[in-house]
């Protein structure tokens, strides 16, 4: 493992996203400004403590983020773990001045916590696991940010490598094999993408044969 000194860099490859970065905007200027615009909205805010990033996800990020949650789905269904799924739900904590709508986010080993209900992020723990894509360069320093809120477990995928992090002693170290999902090798993700990309329900057969063929029936 590493320690996650830096914030990886994002490929320029591709365009993933398209950004709008805004400063020294206050928290009440950010709240209002999420009031206004619709809930159904593909443009998703992220606010760090003054600095407000807006971002417009494109096909090729889309198509990553859900393939990714595909993934995640098989894994829980295979190890039959609960999961309670909460998307791009926006996450405030005005006392930490930040705020974010994810890519995706998830209750996995707190899901029986906030089963059944709508979560109060100013009494409830953070998801313990969350998803960003970013492609290009984001303003937003995301270990440190998600660090911040206390989310146990942190992956980014920035079209090419997926890096998973882990919150330890309120910092994150990069490592290899998820807390969550502790069995499966990183580049079990890596070839469920390439053959997404041409069959999407194949790569979601393929991956829970690969694992019944190491690990038995599950």
């Amino acid at each position: 493992m590493s320690i996650a000194t830096s914030e990886p860099p994002a490929t320029q490859s591709t365009k993933g996203e398209q950004r709008v970065v805004l400063r020294c905007i206050s928290w009440d200027a950010y709240v209002q400004l999420l009031g206004l615009l619709p809930q159904s909205r593909g443009a998703r805010l992220t606010y760090d403590q003054g600095v407000l990033e807006i971002t417009m996800p494109l096909e090729d990020h889309e198509f990553f983020r859900c393939l990714i949650e595909r993934f995640i789905i098989v894994l829980v269904e295979l190890l039959n773990l609960p999961i309670k799924t909460m998307g791009s739900t926006t996450l405030n904590y005005p006392p930490l001045q930040r705020g974010a709508e994810p890519d995706n986010a998830y209750y996995i080993q707190n899901q029986p916590l906030v089963k059944g209900r709508n979560v109060d992020f100013a009494s409830d723990p953070p998801p313990d696991l969350v998803v960003e894509v970013d492609i290009t360069h984001t303003d937003i320093a995301k270990n440190q940010f998600y660090a911040a809120l206390g989310v146990p477990e942190f992956w980014r995928f920035n079209g090419e490598v997926w890096r998973i992090y882990s919150l330890q002693e309120g910092g994150y170290v990069e490592v290899d094999y998820s807390p969550t999902f502790s069995q499966v090798p990183k580049e079990w993700l890596y070839d469920f993408l390439v053959m997404a990309k041409e069959d999407e329900v194949g790569a979601m057969r393929e991956l829970r044969e690969r694992w019944r063929a190491c690990f038995g029936e599950s």
